[in-house]
């Protein structure tokens, strides 16, 4: 089963990266793109059948790992 893992910062995180690329936009004359957000996304296989144990163990790796849940916010997507 492929899990698709979007993680980004929480709304109110500073996100400096998403600035930089903001003002870079502005100077190469996109001036209607603003409050950009910077993001991971990863792809991986998780080996089980079973939908619910495989939402279960993806969940545990954003928790664990993918993700510093007190800066960040995830969500999957199972197929």
């Amino acid at each position: 089963m492929k899990a698709k893992i979007h993680v980004t910062l929480k709304q109110g995180i500073l996100d400096p990266q998403g600035k930089a690329i903001e003002h870079a936009l502005d100077s190469l004359g996109f001036k209607h793109a603003g409050n950009v957000r910077v993001g991971k996304y990863m792809e991986l296989d998780v080996n089980e059948t079973d939908r619910a144990k495989a939402d279960a163990q993806v969940k545990q790796m954003c928790e664990k790992l993918l993700a510093n849940t007190v800066i960040e916010d995830y969500r999957y997507e199972l197929g």
